[in-house]
């Protein structure tokens, strides 16, 4: 289970970037009282423009910033008292992250492998589950530089499951990806929900929420204003589809500040 409770992410501007966002304000709230659950064996779909603060509630979780204000817990430890606890149980996978491009899909799953301390055995089992499914048996031994956005976001995905993870936080995990790859993909997901991982995703494709996740929470100028099954959202905003929807709620909560 993942608790966010009253979440706010306050960042510092220099100069610069103040000039860039065209404010006046030295503080941006990236975001500020999102509190949201989310259950075991269930697909969580976090929505939002871009610069929403969806990356920053994920990065939250997975324990890369430390809230300004609130308090997160994932499997009962808070990300902030008991983050190494935390670690161990996630998965995390975002476009911002890389896989080291001198070294190939297989020393890297057993790097991090043996970096979560899973016994080799457990390794090689992990491996040939994961590269079979994804079909990384072909390019494992090529260097991650050599490879094509599809085959690395493959062996991302791969390496962040090497320890069976009971939380998988994917940012955008099917972003830049061709239409088969991305299926392979979601079709995982769901897998991962049916043994009852808890699988928390942003994304900007209505469609794709729409067929995978149970629940899904919008937010906006970095705060939830929507919750819930998209039968409930749907109903919220009488809306007859979820990009209907988002965009009846996009137009009553975007208010630029400056």
């Amino acid at each position: 289970m993942i608790e966010i409770s009253n979440l706010t992410k306050i960042y510092k501007l220099s100069s610069k970037q103040m000039k860039e966002l065209k404010t006046k304000k030295n503080i941006k709230r990236a975001v500020e009282n999102v509190s949201i659950v989310a259950n075991s064996g269930e697909i969580y779909g976090l929505l939002g423009p871009n610069g929403a603060g969806k990356t920053t509630t994920l990065r939250c979780i997975a324990t890369l910033l430390k809230p300004t204000n609130g308090t997160i817990k994932v499997s009962g430890f808070d990300t902030v008292k008991n983050s190494e606890q935390v670690r161990e149980n996630i998965g995390f996978l975002t476009n911002e992250i890389k896989l080291d491009p001198q070294f190939s899909p297989e020393y890297l799953f057993h790097f991090f492998g043996k970096l979560h301390g899973v016994e080799d055995k457990i390794i090689e089992e992990r491996q040939e589950k994961l590269f079979s499914y994804f079909e990384i048996n072909d390019f494992k031994d090529k260097k991650i530089d050599e490879l094509s956005t599809g085959m690395k976001q493959k062996a991302a995905i791969a390496v962040s499951l090497v320890h069976n993870p009971e939380v998988i936080i994917f940012d955008e995990p099917t972003n830049g990806l061709d239409i088969v790859t991305a299926r392979s993909v979601i079709d995982y997901l769901k897998q991962l929900r049916e043994e009852g991982k808890l699988i928390i995703i942003s994304t900007h494709i209505m469609s794709e929420a729409e067929k995978i996740c149970d629940r899904i929470g919008i937010i906006i100028n970095g705060q939830k204003v929507a919750d819930g099954t998209l039968g409930e959202i749907l109903t919220k905003t009488n809306s007859k589809d979820l990009e209907d929807a988002f965009f009846e709620l996009y137009k009553e909560y975007n208010k630029e500040e400056v």
